[in-house]
């Protein structure tokens, strides 16, 4: 059985950094896009970032417009996880950040989702 879980919220001031992790059990990640997604407090839940599965052509990785430059997406096949380092945060990017993984390309899995989700971390980013 495939599971997702992420870790690595918390609460920070504006201007800090957070790394979250997914980490996956029951399949290699190396054969899954992975995606971020975040809900805002009262909003619908929304892509921040994807990262193709090893072997995709082309391998690439997107980033929403307002995270580009602040966070960077990545992936330790070793440790099976995929890493979303947030840096220089602002109070806007509050919210629950959840992972989803699966096998689709990586553009595909920033709309659609994965087949896998997880339950979700949650990030507060005080002004």
């Amino acid at each position: 059985q495939v599971q997702l879980g992420e870790s690595g919220g918390g609460l920070v001031q504006a201007g800090g950094s957070l790394r979250l992790s997914c980490s996956v059990t029951g399949h290699s990640v190396e054969h899954y896009a992975i995606g971020w997604f975040r809900q805002a407090p009262g909003k619908e839940r929304k892509w921040v970032s994807c990262i193709s599965a090893k072997t995709a052509i082309p391998y690439r990785t997107e980033y929403k417009d307002s995270v580009k430059g602040r966070f960077t997406i990545s992936r330790d096949n070793a440790k099976n996880t995929v890493y979303l380092q947030m840096n220089n945060l602002k109070p806007e990017d509050t919210g629950v950040y959840s992972c989803t993984g699966g096998p689709r390309p990586a553009n595909e899995l920033c709309i659609l989702g994965g087949g896998y989700w997880g339950q979700g971390t949650q990030v507060t980013v005080s002004s």
